[in-house]
């Protein structure tokens, strides 16, 4: 499962598909949410975009990005305290939200995009407009993928309800 999840994430960066809408968000999310095992919760996500990042490539504000992932798996952390689809959806907006205030302050604050003063940081905000739509589509669409694929799995067998996805360290 967990090889399965990384190469959806790495693979849903690498092919063809609207930017900003990966599955990346999700999967930390998921795994936030369902991984026993903290240090894999936080490993499945950021090795996906580590790895996808060899190929699309570093940018000056990679560590924000990934920090940012982090925080999400932070928010499943939250989700798991009591699961339910309200939650869920709110961490997956949430999600994007933090991405969008966090990543677009980078790029405004590191490159040389956009003047550093307040309407240049409003450009490049509304500028991104377009990529933050795109992340609350991907966030919602593969979150209710993997928490319902799994919601179903757990329906169907009942032992996923009695052990955890990921039980080792």
């Amino acid at each position: 499962m967990l090889a399965t999840m990384l190469l959806a994430a790495v693979a849903s960066r690498l092919i063809p598909h609207p930017p900003n809408f990966t599955a990346i968000g999700a999967i930390a999310l998921f795994g936030g949410a369902q991984f026993s095992s903290k240090r894999i919760a936080f490993l499945v996500p950021l090795a996906g975009l580590a790895l996808s990042d060899l190929v699309i490539g570093f940018y000056a504000i990679t560590p924000l990005i990934y920090g940012c992932f982090a925080l999400t798996v932070c928010l499943g952390f939250w989700v798991r305290r009591r699961r339910s689809v309200q939650r869920i959806a709110a961490a997956a907006i949430a999600s994007a939200i933090l991405f969008f205030v966090l990543t677009n302050f980078g790029v405004w604050a590191i490159e040389n995009l956009y003047p550093k003063t307040p309407t240049g940081l409003l450009a490049c905000y509304v500028a991104a407009i377009p990529f933050l739509q795109n992340m609350f589509a991907g966030n919602l669409f593969f979150s209710a993928l993997l928490f319902g694929a799994f919601a179903l799995a757990e329906n169907r067998f009942i032992q996923l309800r009695e052990l955890p996805v990921c039980s080792h360290a």
